[in-house]
This record gives C-alpha cells, sequence and structure tokens, in this order.
C-alpha cells in the first residue's frame, strides 16, 4: 500500500499537476507550508473545523453516527488501549523515508486529522468533485458505520536516531527489545519500525479503510514496513466482555487487565511520574509479536496434554485447581502422585504475576491466518499479540524471558515478528497531534 516514490511531478492532477500529496493535504488543512513547528500546531480536516470544503461544489457530509458507533478519540490516554477490544485489527509498522522533521509533523498533523474523522465514520477530508483529482477518501468504507473504530499511533526506537533531532527525548523504557530466549525465528521483515498505527473495529472494513488512508497520506513521507490484519480479539479488555479463544481452543487472557480496573491501569499501563520524558506522561508502551501456532502439530495432542500445557481446562477455562474460569489458580495445590496440578511450566504458571513479582500487562491480542507457508504447505495462522504496560523492561521482557525458557507452549508456536512501541497520551482537542509535545 506504501510507495517510496516521490509523487510531486505526478501528471493527471488537478491544479495544473499538483501532487497527490498537496491534494490531500490542502483537503485536510495541512501541507507542508501549514505547519506552525513550535508554534500554534496543524490544521485539521475541513469538516472537524468547520472551513468550507476545498471543491466549489461540496457534496453533503454523511450523517454523524450513532454515539453507540463511536469511540471518543479526544481524551487523556489514546482509544485502542483501555478501550474494550473489537472483533477486528488493522495493524502496519511505517519507515520514515524523508530526513525532514517538518515533513514527519506535518505527517502526524495530517494522520491526526484524518483519524478524528474515520472515528467519527466519516470520510478523511472533505469530498472532491473534481473528476481529474484523485479521490480524497478511498471510498470503500462508504456507507458504514463508525464501527467503534480506535486509531493508536506510536513510535518505534528507530525513530529517535539523528534523522529528526530525538535522540535526546527518547524514553529510558523505550529501550530495544533484548534478544529473548525463542526468539531464532524472527524475520526482519516483519519487526521494527519507526511509527505504527493500530485500527482496532467492529468491521474489518473499516479498520482496514484506516490504515490504507493513513498509508496514502504517507506517500512522500513514509512506507509500510509491515502489516497485519486480525480477527477474533483473544482478550477481553472489560468486565462487560466474554473471554473468548485462540485457535488452539482456549480462552485466552482470563485474568486479564480490565479497562473498568483504574488501579491496574494507574499501576501497570499508563506512565506516570515515573517518566525521565515529560512527553510520555499518560501514554503507554506497546510490545507487538507475531507468534505462529503449529497447528497441525498441535491437533493431534491428546486432550488431558493439551490442558496441561495451558494449565486450564479447554471447555470451561478454570484452572486445573479450580471449577470455573475465573477461579484463581492455586499453584501450590499436588494432585495425588505429588506433582503439581498445574504444572510447573504450564502457560498460566509462568505467566501469573504471582510468579513475576506481581507485574502485569494489558493485552490485546488478535487471531490472524495468513494462508499457507509456501514452503511446508502448512497453515500459517497464530496469535498477534499486543501487550501494553508502562515499562516493558520490567513487565514484557522479565515475564517473555521466563515463558521462553520454560514454557512447554514453546514446543507448538514460534515467534516470528517483533516490535516495540512508545505510545504517547491521547490528543487534547482538534489541532493537536500526536508526538507535538515530542517536538516542542
Amino acid at each position: 500500500m506504501g510507495s517510496a516514490v516521490d509523487e510531486t511531478s505526478e501528471p493527471g492532477t488537478a491544479s495544473g499537476g499538483a501532487s497527490r500529496r498537496q491534494l490531500l493535504g490542502r483537503a485536510l488543512g495541512v501541507t507542508a507550508g501549514a505547519a506552525a513547528v513550535g508554534g500554534a500546531g496543524f490544521g485539521v480536516a475541513r469538516a472537524t473545523a468547520g472551513d468550507k470544503p476545498v471543491s466549489d461544489k461540496p457534496a453533503a457530509a454523511p450523517a454523524p453516527n450513532p454515539a453507540a458507533d463511536i469511540v471518543r478519540f479526544y481524551g487523556a490516554n489514546q482509544a485502542g488501549i483501555a478501550t474494550p477490544a473489537q472483533d477486528r485489527l488493522a495493524f502496519a509498522a511505517f519507515d520514515v523515508t524523508s530526513t525532514s522533521a517538518r515533513d514527519l509533523q506535518v505527517l502526524l498533523g495530517t494522520w491526526a486529522a484524518a483519524a478524528a474523522q474515520m472515528t467519527r465514520g466519516l470520510p478523511v477530508g472533505a469530498v472532491e468533485t473534481d473528476p481529474q483529482a484523485p479521490p480524497i477518501d478511498t471510498g470503500e468504507a462508504d456507507g458504514l458505520s463508525a464501527a467503534k473504530l480506535t486509531i493508536t499511533v506510536g513510535f518505534g526506537p528507530s525513530l529517535f536516531d539523528q534523522r529528526f533531532g530525538l535522540a535526546s527525548r527518547r524514553p529510558a523504557a523505550l529501550a530495544d527489545l533484548p534478544a529473548l530466549p525463542g526468539d531464532s525465528s524472527l524475520m526482519p521483515a516483519r519487526s521494527g519500525g519507526d511509527l505504527c498505527v493500530q485500527a482496532c473495529a467492529d468491521d474489518p472494513t473499516v479498520a482496514f479503510h484506516a490504515i490504507r488512508n493513513f498509508a496514502r497520506l504517507a506517500r512522500g513521507t513514509a512506507v509500510i514496513r509491515w502489516s497485519q490484519l486480525g480477527f477474533g480479539r483473544t482478550s477481553s479488555t472489560s468486565v462487560g466482555q466474554q473471554t473468548e479463544r485462540n485457535l488452539m481452543g482456549f480462552k485466552d487472557g482470563t485474568r486479564n487487565i480490565k479497562g473498568e480496573s483504574s488501579a491496574d491501569l494507574a499501576g501497570y499501563v499508563w506512565v506516570g511520574e515515573e517518566t525521565d520524558q515529560q512527553w510520555m506522561k499518560g501514554g503507554s508502551y506497546l510490545v507487538a509479536r507475531r507468534i505462529r501456532m503449529l497447528i497441525e502439530s498441535w491437533d493431534t495432542d491428546y486432550l488431558a496434554d493439551q490442558e496441561r500445557v495451558f494449565g486450564r481446562t479447554k471447555t470451561t477455562g478454570a484452572p486445573l485447581t479450580g471449577k470455573t474460569e475465573f477461579d484463581t489458580p492455586d499453584f501450590t495445590a499436588n494432585g495425588p502422585d505429588g506433582q503439581p496440578t498445574i504444572p510447573d511450566f504450564a502457560h498460566i504458571r509462568l505467566a501469573a504475576p504471582e510468579n513475576n513479582a506481581g507485574q502485569k500487562i494489558l493485552r490485546r491480542g488478535y487471531s490472524y491466518t495468513d494462508g499457507i507457508d509456501p514452503t511446508t504447505g502448512l497453515l500459517d495462522a497464530g496469535l498477534f499479540f499486543l501487550a501494553y504496560q508502562k515499562d516493558p523492561r520490567k513487565q514484557f521482557v522479565p515475564i517473555q524471558t521466563r515463558l521462553g525458557r520454560h514454557d512447554n507452549l514453546n514446543e507448538y508456536i514460534r515467534h516470528t515478528g517483533s516490535a516495540l512501541f512508545a505510545v504517547p497520551p491521547g490528543l487534547g482537542a482538534a489541532g493537536d497531534w500526536w508526538g507535538k509535545t515530542l517536538f516542542a
């Protein structure tokens, strides 16, 4: 979807050969010349700011969606973290191809304006009627509701190199992930990135539409490095949601942090006064891992062993020491043979806060399938793991180190992608944009 080609001389566009990027910028009220670096910030989409549309003959904008379909875009924290997990995911990591800090700021401002529109179920900008100009919006979500769309943006460690003068603003918690046990299958083409965009919605077209239009708006400044579509959320992030099952058939994320728990969010998810970079206060850190499941091998394992691998009963989701899903696991219980009822290397034992110095993470994972692996003829499917926390060095890294060394589940999974991002706080109002205080 992305392209590194500079389109400033693309023929067939309006305004005497003006570039597609310039057209998009004008439609959103944001151009390189409009960047008020160190000043009042960027313009926003005309439909958001109340300006007149670009075209002399504007089409009527769609009516706002019912409130139940809309997740509030502006707020102290970015939506899409503690928000009740939606059914679908479209995720993309971008590499910034421009070396201009101004270009990067314009891009982030443009994205913010477009996101404010799309999360309300509206096109990314004013509707164009000039048939000789590329459409401002790709159109596949026209007529669909907002579908509870959330758009969450983060910054990778590589963004803080020497290109944009941000090296001194890199948070200590954004340290590159170390080599972890089980990382031998990681693919560079599915890892890393300067920027990330997580689009979650209850409609797959709505989620994809967000990533597609962000990629279009980024042309000339950034390109997609890798992307992932997800379906079937595998973690509940609200007390009002049931726990869904992963592709191995087990309930996943039973003991996950819930968005209603302000104490857990403050203690484990939102960055607070402890940060060494004030621009990250109110933000979080995202670890994304693409975990392929060796489904064909898993499907040959017998039920009792599958349950010992997880430490839970497959049908009810209850821990092997309990009767219902939400019973607290008893890691001291032994069976008639004197062995631990929940095996020493069961997944839930190794991942439990009780066995990780009390640390927790907020999970928002999704199942994925990418067809057949051409080298093996086996399904390429599994879990796209997303986890938010206030410091990966103290949370994800030690937990995953423990799992990577000992988890019985390792026989049936391979980590094929990995990335870390600093997710800044939410935007205050129209005209705000991700990273505005970072560049201040």
